[in-house]
């Protein structure tokens, strides 16, 4: 038999507990160190949940933690991992446009072509045609950068909620469109690997350069990974 105390006071009933925009954590790949960035060669996860933190830390390893925020997910782990198994719902949860901050917010928001601004929304943006162009642009902060949007499951704990990666790195939204692509291929849910694949390369006048860039290879159909050739249940 149920218990019925809150049909006299539904207001006392407790509430599920929601996050912003629905999502229980954050992937990142970096972090700030005093007024810098710091690129991670693994993993860093952001969230609100003590619990989600722990998750975390049992399937990607580090050690949870808190970090200085003005957000809710307060919560942190530096994972041991460059690469994870996600669940992605289609090519909707996948997005990407062209914004510009300044001091007082938003002031520039595109998709490279057309505005995306309420005020001139679906008029010229004015964005250079040449893509160096469009970097330098970016680089001297006079033009807007990439936002790429990933939204996705954990295969390996698909209960454990929704995460959310962002990047504004050149080298994910030059490939965006082939990402969406492969998506498109599969009806629903797909399986695919997010990892940070490292990149290293001398320049001509002999400097070596190494960094990490966000890559999304998708690989299957969900409803054919729950159970692989091996019989491994995800």
């Amino acid at each position: 038999m149920a218990l019925r105390i809150f049909e006299t006071d539904p207001a006392a009933k407790p509430k599920p507990r929601q996050f912003a925009d629905d999502f229980v954590g954050r992937f990142r790949s970096g972090r700030m160190v005093g007024n810098r960035p710091e690129s991670l060669p693994t993993w860093r996860v952001t969230t609100s949940e003590v619990e989600t933190a722990d998750a975390i830390s049992k399937l990607m390893g580090g050690t949870p933690a808190e970090w200085e925020t003005s957000g809710e997910d307060f919560n942190e782990v530096v994972t041991d991992t460059d690469k994870v198994l996600i669940v992605v719902n289609g090519p909707k949860a996948l997005t990407a446009d062209m914004k510009l901050y300044g001091r007082q917010g938003l002031i520039h928001h595109c998709d490279g072509v057309q505005s995306l601004m309420d005020e001139d929304k679906g008029e010229p943006c004015g964005c250079p045609a040449l893509m160096d162009d469009r970097k330098a642009m970016a680089k001297s902060g006079r033009g807007p950068a990439p936002y790429t949007n990933l939204v996705f499951r954990l295969a390996e704990d698909y209960d454990l909620g929704v995460f959310r990666f962002q990047s504004t790195s050149w080298k994910l939204a030059e490939v965006i469109h082939e990402i969406d692509n492969a998506l498109s291929a599969y009806s629903g849910e797909v399986l695919a690997e997010l990892s940070l694949e490292l990149v290293e390369f001398t320049t001509k006048a002999g400097r070596d350069v190494s960094y990490r860039k966000p890559v999304v290879k998708v690989l299957k159909a969900w409803s054919d990974a729950v159970t692989d050739d091996h019989g491994t249940d995800y």
